[in-house]
């Protein structure tokens, strides 16, 4: 698949919209399933990758998931245009990394993406923007279920869909909301937040998933365990503690405009000023710029801004992107100055 129509479009579900979106960028469901009778990954051979490749395939044909899905074989696919699928969210960085026969199928408008031979022989994940984790859930369990008509899945009675990680046993789902909290973060607050999420058998992860560090002021908040609830239970959960999250966000913002104002309205103008006019910027610290004048826009300090731009640019501005935006191999001073260049641009399209 030819991945150049992508480069300056960002995924649909990352445009804006949806319940919350004032806060919450999007809801993710992802569901690890392994076919029976087969080895683990670490444990497949060549042939054995080849196989469960192939098997997986021809069943998403089968099930009829979309009218149309983009198919990319990773073992062909150039290290860069790996690298742009991850910085999409459409592949994992593991299943971009790893060796042999490993595939990824996805929808054109990259709600859905299902990965082959990653950790487990199936990694579902569904996106939905904005806080509509139960639709996202159905949406999920709906594609699992037509698989599962043409495929044969590991399952043990007393625990559940069997994974190669311990952790993912039992439902094998994976609920992620994507936070903004920069009013949090800004009041200090955040450290309350993490400490109640621990609380409740609840994960908060980076930007980019577990093992990263947060940016631009984003959070991931996920179920740890997979394991002895269902799936409405950790649902329920999810559904009872977010919004708790949300309405602390709100309050916060809300209180840093009407105690701080001059200190935010500066941090934020000088967030867009710094957009508008640098000539070299890191990724790290264009995340966070772009986080201030997200909180620009919802404040109502910089009304004008057009969000689904604003979102869009979490995603174009990463290294992959860049470079072939530009067409060739940047070094990192390289993609600093490219991505200035880009987003003086996109800065002033957002004030014409």
């Amino acid at each position: 698949m030819d991945l150049e129509p992508l480069v300056f479009q960002p995924s649909d579900w990352l445009r804006g919209g949806g319940p919350d979106s004032d806060v919450v960028l999007s809801s993710r469901v992802r569901i690890a399933r392994n076919l029976t009778d087969l080895p683990f990954m670490t444990r497949a051979s060549s042939s054995a990758r080849t196989h469960i490749e192939g098997k997986i395939h021809e069943a998403i044909g089968q099930a009829a998931i979309a009218p149309a899905t983009h198919y990319m074989d990773l073992e062909e696919t150039s290290e860069l245009d790996r690298t742009f699928l991850v910085e999409r969210r459409l592949i994992s960085r593991e299943l971009a990394n790893s060796e042999g026969q490993r595939s990824v199928v996805f929808e054109p408008d990259e709600s859905t993406s299902i990965m082959i031979n990653e950790e487990d022989h199936l990694r579902l994940q569904v996106f939905c923007p904005g806080f509509d984790i139960r639709q996202t859930w159905q949406t999920a369990s709906e594609i699992d279920n037509r698989l599962e008509q043409h495929l044969d899945y590991s399952f043990h009675p007393k625990y559940g869909y069997l994974t190669a990680c311990p952790t993912n046993v039992g439902t094998g789902m994976r609920l992620s909301i994507m936070l903004h909290l920069p009013g949090l973060v800004l009041s200090e607050e955040i450290g309350k937040v993490f400490s109640a999420v621990t609380k409740v058998n609840l994960a908060v992860r980076g930007l980019h998933g577990e093992g990263t560090q947060a940016s631009g002021h984003f959070y991931q908040v996920s179920n740890q365990f997979t394991l002895g609830k269902s799936e409405e239970e950790v649902l329920d959960i999810i559904l009872k503690f977010v919004p708790q999250i949300l309405e602390y966000e709100r309050r916060m913002r809300r209180t840093l405009l009407d105690q701080q104002k001059r200190r935010i309205e500066n941090h934020i103008w000088r967030a867009f000023g710094l957009l508008a006019n640098a000539r070299l910027i890191g990724s790290i610290e264009a995340y966070d710029l772009l986080s201030s004048i997200r909180l620009g826009r919802h404040m109502g300090i910089l009304p004008e801004l057009d969000i689904s731009v604003i979102n869009g640019l979490f995603t174009l501005i990463q290294p992959a992107h860049i470079q072939k935006m530009v067409g060739c191999p940047l070094d990192a001073k390289e993609r600093d100055a490219s991505r200035a260049t880009f987003l003086r641009k996109q800065i002033k399209t957002l004030t014409c």
